[in-house]
């Protein structure tokens, strides 16, 4: 609860409570105060105990903790019953790009090869919308009214 005070946190508080409250009654303070922290974990038990009674025994190893929603998704994804685990380790995402770079540019498996060999060795892939003019061999110097996609007038 109090991981995150430090020693000179806590002599200060010590020392702003000597001068609020006095050392006269400083005891009687602290009795009260643990009397109400005990008296509020009691009463924070008994509900959690009636409420797992009520969920019933397909419950029994519900955590309250689990309600956040952090704690809920580290735990989901801890769990191996679905292969997540196997799932992030095959997954190369350098490989993956490489591969859809080279499905969009027209490119044959054996260079996709080469080129996640080269991405994975620290060489960059281009992403850019750049025409491979090599593959057209006659329309390799310009591309005619053929090439360009249809105007819509309506459309824009």
């Amino acid at each position: 609860m109090f991981n995150d005070i430090g020693a000179l946190e806590l002599v200060t508080l010590v020392v702003l409570a000597v001068l609020v409250f006095g050392p006269d009654k400083l005891p009687k303070v602290i009795q009260d105060v643990t009397r109400t922290i005990r008296k509020i974990r009691e009463f924070s038990d008994s509900a959690k105990q009636d409420i797992r009674d009520e969920l019933g025994p397909e419950f029994k190893d519900f955590e309250f903790e689990d309600l956040n929603p952090k704690t809920f998704i580290r735990k989901q994804l801890d769990n191996d019953e679905l292969g997540l685990k196997e799932l992030r380790s095959g997954f190369d995402l350098k490989k993956e790009m490489a591969e859809v770079t080279d499905a969009v540019h027209g490119r044959d498996t054996e260079a996709s090869s080469a080129s996640s060999a080269a991405s994975s060795s620290g060489g960059r892939i281009d992403m850019s919308k750049k025409a491979d003019l090599s593959k057209r061999p006659e329309k390799a110097e310009k591309p005619t009214a053929d090439d360009r996609p249809p105007f819509d007038v309506d459309a824009t």
